[in-house]
């Protein structure tokens, strides 16, 4: 007790707990060596070594308790805190743009009665190509569209491969949206991107059950709830490989109304997504018998829709992390 005086450094103090106290300390030792003690003498040995224990562990606490609050006292000596400063804000982080916009088109149709379903990014020929009616011949399959990871697997090029994995394991009636990143061998630009987003949709049940007009309704339902309840929509004949027939759907472009500026190229109209009913093909290479059921899909890029909601003129800044473009949205 004489070494933990009222000067004792923090140094000292730690001395002294490792030589009484520690692991080897003579305190512990002493302890230890209780047995080897009459029995009738243990009571009062053993009160008096944890007495002692007591008054040491209080004193080493009272001595550190007082070195803070002298280290406290000759640091605001040394450098004053103005409690009357302003605090300093730390921003606050926030969903990035295209996570917003993917999470408002998935609520939409989520709304609408589909169910969302996931699906991998590495696939194989059969799922991203073959069972969605690609010809073998098909421009699609060109080294320079697609990235081929060898052993027969490679990027998906579209998220229509979760049309396939989805029917494969279910049976109609259906309603899904298949949300994912898509990989192309294009270069990044001002409309183009090697990574992107799209949702792939569809719905199947009875023959019968489920017409054009009924995708029509669906997109159309969509459409409005995204761009407004006034947006014109319009369809126009495409073609795809697994679909027919196949649509493409515009909408008025919200940016001159209609009578036409850069961004729809004088048309008046902007390209959304492309649909159609499920090709009998499709439906063959799921198992489904196509005399038996029908179904409409549909497929949007997420950046696409991004940059015609958000009035941003080049995907690029989607993806450079600036925060002064990502903390406006």
């Amino acid at each position: 007790m004489a070494e933990l005086a009222q000067s004792a450094s923090l140094e000292q103090i730690e001395n002294v707990r490792v030589k009484v106290l520690g692991r080897g300390g003579e305190l512990t030792e002493l302890l230890r060596s209780m047995r080897e003690v009459p029995a009738q003498e243990r009571p009062a040995i053993g009160q008096l070594a944890n007495q002692v224990k007591r008054d040491i562990e209080e004193r080493i606490e009272v001595l550190k308790n007082e070195l803070r609050r002298r280290a406290l006292g000759e640091s605001l000596a040394r450098a004053p805190l103005d409690v009357t400063l302003p605090g300093v804000q730390f921003p606050r982080g926030h969903i990035h743009p295209l996570t917003q916009i993917t999470e408002r088109l998935l609520d939409i149709w989520a709304a609408m009665g589909f169910e969302v379903i996931p699906t991998p990014d590495i696939e194989d020929d059969f799922h991203n190509f073959g069972a969605l009616n690609f010809p073998s011949d098909h421009p699609a399959r060109d080294m320079q569209d697609t990235f081929f990871l060898g052993d027969g697997l490679l990027l998906r090029t579209h998220t229509s491969n979760g049309q396939i994995r989805v029917m494969e394991r279910r049976q109609p009636p259906l309603a899904v949206v298949c949300p994912g990143a898509c990989y192309r061998r294009d270069e990044l630009s001002v409309r183009y991107s090697p990574m992107f987003s799209q949702i792939e949709g569809f719905a199947v049940d009875e023959f019968g059950k489920i017409t054009m007009a009924h995708l029509k309704g669906a997109l159309t339902e969509f459409l409005r709830a995204f761009f407004g309840p006034t947006s014109q929509v319009r369809f126009r004949a495409s073609f795809f490989p697994f679909t027919e027939p196949s649509a493409e759907a515009d909408v008025r472009c919200i940016f001159c109304a209609g009578t036409g500026c850069r961004v729809c190229k004088h048309s008046g109209w902007i390209e959304i997504l492309g649909a159609g009913m499920i090709h009998p093909n499709v439906l063959r290479a799921v198992g489904y018998d196509p005399q038996r059921y029908s179904g409409f899909a549909f497929g949007m890029g997420v950046e696409r829709l991004a940059l015609i909601k958000l009035g941003v003129d080049d995907m690029r800044l989607f993806f450079e992390n600036d925060l002064r473009f990502l903390t406006q949205f």
